[in-house]
């Protein structure tokens, strides 16, 4: 699926996740067991923003690092036979460095590359970017669990 562009519909049949809780709303690129990037387009109606902060929202440092994990469980699961009966969880997430806020208007986008994949075990490399800056960027890992 190189290269083919994935909608909400596709990304709600790969992942669990829900409004509120769901922070992917296309993919662009995926290359099966090594990369995916992915779009978030940041609204002012984001339930977050109502206490973070008033009168001056920004997009919670957490919540880009929830957004990566689910890039890159797009990239985890999207071809995983019984999938459906399967959950990833964080591991752990190291290197997180915050560069720039994410406000109302900036369209995220997660680039996540593998840089190790076992069975039910995956370490992954992610950056948020806005435009060409760099937003934040983290080094997950994950454990797939069943349901």
């Amino acid at each position: 699926m190189s290269g083919a562009v994935r909608d909400l519909q596709w990304v709600m049949s790969v992942l669990p996740h829900r409004y509120p809780f769901l922070l992917v709303d296309r993919v662009l690129e995926l290359e099966p067991g090594k990369r995916v990037v992915a779009l978030k387009n940041v609204t002012v109606n984001e339930h977050y923003f109502q206490g973070h902060f008033p009168g001056h929202p920004v997009v919670p440092g957490v919540l880009l690092v929830e957004g990566l994990a689910q890039a890159g469980g797009l990239l985890l699961l999207h071809d995983l036979e019984g999938r459906d009966g399967k959950l990833l969880y964080f591991t752990s997430i190291e290197k997180a460095r915050f560069r720039r806020p994410v406000v109302p208007g900036d369209q995220v986008r997660y680039e996540v590359e593998v840089i190790q994949k076992r069975a039910r075990y995956a370490k992954l490399a992610g950056k948020v970017m806005v435009g060409d800056t760099l937003a934040a960027d983290a080094v997950i890992t994950s454990a797939m669990v069943d349901r």
